[in-house]
């Protein structure tokens, strides 16, 4: 794959940037309110579903690590689907992939100008969700230091905010808390057993827990533009088994272990919510609120931020304008963050003015691309060892039980598009990415012949001139 030369991003992560951002970038905003979701539908056995999930997105984590070691990239997976699978492979996960984060602008945006209007009504929420996106578009403008210094604050004050819930929630279980109305873990089994609607509740649980995982893998993307990259993927890989243990399945059981699954309260205030009124905590709507509103507005950031690493690196490999692999004297790819948040503006745009039906479409399109995104990793770790034999070179990060771990992690992840399309509730959503995909596909075959073409006119063209 022929790479442009003059195309080069800065190093302007620091150390603490990309440790701050591979401990707080698995927490986003589906933790704090979307749990609550999985918890009313699984009961206290939605703590299973996170363990599933959890486990598969640390296996995924591993397998890209060990690629991303071997070779530090921005495309991160994308670049590698490209050499281990085919072109079109890296060429459509890639879109797709930038196509997720250009979606997730406009739903970050909304739910932090929500909050904001419920503070301050004066103003309409579109203004809002135009005005942050604004900011933190000129952020990533500047320089990556700026994204990684925001990253880091952002990731900073949702870390604190987990422990001081753990603590706080522990204390209350212990019945250390005085006057918190909590004591014990009874509320496990007090309302119809810990499994109350059965296993199929906690697999469909698994589906919605799934999706809040997504982001994890941005350090393998945010690590080539820092010092020692191989250095700083090897620790966000290793410390994502304790990161997803202790800031999801330790939340996650305080929250069942506090709050009864059948508290309505779990889904129309949030599950952190509803667990620091029980305590008795004052303000707790107001807490969780700014929580809340800085985990959206780090997960806004980053989208950013993935969206146009991710064109960039296309841009790079030929596969998106040329434009948008120029860079700056800071090593900023200006043109691919405009690029993205252009599309970015249209979207949250879109989200106020085009029929709830187009825009649950638009969403709808990318409902299945995190799986798929994990599907391609494993796929493209399997055939990396097979065809590039990168083992024998010392691989700092290495899969473990390869390769049966593998293809178990590709078959599950068979297994669940396949109860996808299966079943009513998640149908469309496998329907539409599909269908996405394949037209990126398609522009994928459109792009490779036209390169051919254009390689083929170059020789003709520089005949011509010497005749």
């Amino acid at each position: 794959m022929q790479v442009s030369k003059d195309a080069k991003l800065s190093s302007g992560l620091k150390q603490r940037h990309v440790t701050m951002m591979s401990i707080g970038g698995v927490i986003g905003a589906g933790l704090f309110v979307g749990s609550g979701h999985a918890i009313a539908e699984a009961g206290p056995a939605a703590l299973l579903a996170y363990v599933f999930a959890g486990t598969l997105v640390v296996l995924v984590m591993r397998m890209l690590g060990e690629m991303a070691t071997a070779q530090p990239d921005s495309g991160s997976f994308s670049t590698y689907a490209d050499h281990a699978i085919g072109h079109w492979a890296g060429f459509t996960i890639g879109w797709l992939y930038w196509w997720f984060w250009v979606l997730v602008i406009p739903i970050e945006a909304t739910a932090a100008a929500t909050i904001l209007n419920t503070w301050f009504p004066s103003i309409a929420t579109w203004v809002y969700a135009l005005g942050i996106t604004f900011i933190l578009t000129v952020t990533n403008l500047l320089s990556v230091k700026n994204y990684g210094e925001f990253e880091f604050w952002f990731a900073l004050i949702k870390v604190v905010a987990i422990v001081v819930f753990l603590c706080i929630g522990g204390a209350a279980i212990l019945g250390i808390l005085p006057h918190s109305g909590v004591s014990g873990a009874s509320r496990l089994v007090g309302y119809g057993g810990f499994m109350p609607n059965g296993l199929g509740a906690v697999f469909a649980a698994m589906l919605t827990t799934m999706f809040s995982f997504m982001g994890t893998e941005i350090v393998t993307i945010a690590a080539a533009e820092s010092h020692n990259p191989r250095q700083q993927i090897v620790r966000a890989t290793n410390s994502v088994i304790w990161r997803i243990s202790l800031f999801y399945f330790g939340s996650i059981f305080i929250v069942t272990a506090i709050v009864p699954w059948t508290d309505p309260g779990l889904t129309s205030q949030g599950s952190y919510q509803r667990a620091m009124e029980l305590i008795g905590v004052p303000n707790a709507k107001a807490i969780i609120d700014v929580v809340v509103l800085l985990s959206v507005a780090s997960c806004l950031n980053s989208a950013l931020y993935t969206a146009s690493r991710m064109v960039y690196s296309l841009s790079v490999r030929h596969d998106a304008p040329a434009l948008l692999r120029k860079t700056d004297k800071a090593g900023t790819p200006r043109a691919a963050v405009l690029a993205s948040t252009a599309f970015g503006f249209l979207t949250v745009i879109a989200n106020y003015l085009v029929p709830e039906q187009v825009f649950s479409f638009l969403l709808a399109t990318s409902g299945a691309i995190a799986l798929l995104v994990y599907l391609v990793i494993a796929v493209s770790q399997l055939r990396m060892r097979a065809k590039l034999d990168i083992a024998k070179d010392g691989l700092q990060l290495k899969m473990w039980c390869f390769p049966w771990l593998t293809w178990a992690v590709i078959a599950f992840i068979c297994v669940v598009l396949t109860v996808m399309l299966v079943g009513q509730d998640h149908r469309m959503e496998v329907g539409a990415t599909a269908a996405l995909a394949l037209c990126v596909v398609a522009a994928s075959w459109l792009n490779r012949r036209y390169r051919q073409r254009q390689m083929h006119m170059q020789p003709a063209q520089t005949s011509a001139r010497i005749q």
